[in-house]
């Protein structure tokens, strides 16, 4: 059977070969430390729990509206406007299984054949492929490294045809942890009004910054670009519930409300007792997530200078998320290999150390490291990336 044009279109995830093979070494008992992972290493905090088995007990099993139950929309709605200042109304929110499917929803409702989506690298891997899976066609901007991987006005004002009908803001970015400023933000928005560009605002690793820096939503800057911005967010790595699967959008009513209707016919509503557990999440204590947020920065600081004490790894300090994104090049150089996926692969074999090449990202000079597991094997994992690297200099 031939299978859709759209899917046979689709890259390849570059992480699969890298984490099969760290499982099966795993599975025949090898001691590999896996720094691949996605998502915080905190179990979802308790009150948010005992609300999801309370919500299920109360016989809360049935559907709710496609967006998300109203109480959910106003827990969100409330959390606009304490963090960002931000007021939405209830159908100018919808609520999603996860912010990859409202993403998705988004993409499929925004674009027609051959519309252009502006994606800076590095990229969260998805986004193309979203982009591709609706017809649109992915535009990459690279955000170099010693701009800390973020695009400039010049760069967006080079990137922009008549074709194009959104870009992608990520900050803090997955994979790299960098934020851009009020002033960059203000820069890029400017443009995006002046040629009437929709702009996407991935803010999901948003309560996660470091050493005083602050997140900024480009939407918050003025209700111009509040009115000309689609906010993604959700309770996944501001609250440990990856599994839970709940993100959502704010934005435009009639963006918001085809966005609805699709979601109406793809997956109904978001699962109810997660709607429940996303309640308990902002309307209770928000001490997990400051918990939460200062060992990651205390990993952070630790094991940063460890890192880029590594001979031929540099890498931009990140100020948000739970991920460093080294450039290895030079380290691949000298250790014998002709590129940084050997280098990723001979990492695992060898040392024994999981890491996600940057090539997924678009960007492959670059691994990405998850400081979301414990300090001590962050520890042990560091030290056999420098062992190794050391010992393939010597030889």
């Amino acid at each position: 059977m031939k299978l859709a044009n759209r899917v046979m279109a689709l890259t390849p995830s570059t992480t699969l070969a890298i984490t099969a093979k760290a499982k099966e070494l795993k599975e025949k008992g090898e001691d590999v430390i896996g720094l691949g992972a996605g998502e915080p290493d905190f179990n979802t905090p308790q009150h948010i729990l005992d609300a999801a088995v309370q919500s299920m007990n109360e016989g809360h099993t049935k559907y709710t509206p496609s967006a998300g139950l109203p109480a959910l929309k106003k827990a969100i709605i409330n959390k606009f406007e304490a963090d960002q200042g931000l007021v939405y109304k209830p159908n100018e929110v919808i609520v999603g299984n996860g912010a990859k499917h409202v993403l998705y929803t988004l993409f499929q409702v925004i674009l027609n054949d051959d519309d252009e989506v502006i994606i800076p690298t590095p990229y969260w891997v998805s986004y193309p492929e979203q982009v591709k899976l609706a017809g649109g066609v992915p535009v990459y901007v690279e955000g170099l490294e010693q701009n800390h991987f973020k695009i400039t006005p010049q760069q967006l004002t080079e990137a922009i045809s008549d074709k194009t009908k959104a870009v992608i803001i990520n900050s803090p970015s997955n994979p790299t942890g960098v934020l851009y400023t009020e002033q960059e933000l203000l820069e890029l928005g400017k443009i995006c009004l002046a040629k009437d560009i929709l702009i996407v605002s991935d803010e999901i690793y948003e309560k996660l910054v470091y050493f005083g820096a602050k997140h900024v939503s480009i939407a918050q800057l003025s209700p111009e670009l509040k009115e000309q911005t689609i906010v993604i967010n959700g309770v996944s790595k501001s609250h440990s519930m990856t599994g839970w699967r709940i993100g959502y959008a704010a934005g435009n009513k009639q963006i918001v409300e085809a966005m609805t209707n699709l979601a109406s016919h793809s997956t109904s509503n978001p699962t109810t007792t997660a709607q429940y557990a996303a309640i308990a999440a902002y309307n209770g204590t928000q001490e997990p997530v400051e918990e939460m947020r200062q060992a990651f920065e205390n990993r952070l600081e630790i094991i940063y200078d460890k890192l880029v004490a590594i001979p031929g790894f540099t890498c931009v300090k990140p100020q948000g998320a739970f991920y460093l994104y080294p450039n290895v090049k030079n380290a691949a150089e000298i250790t014998g290999f002709s590129n940084v996926d050997d280098f990723v692969e001979a990492l695992l074999v060898e040392a024994k150390v999981a890491v996600i090449p940057g090539s997924g990202f678009g960007t492959p000079d670059n691994i990405r490291l998850s400081y979301a597991t414990s300090l001590e094997q962050l520890e042990k994992a560091v030290e056999r990336i420098d062992q190794f690297v050391k010992a393939k200099v010597k030889s």
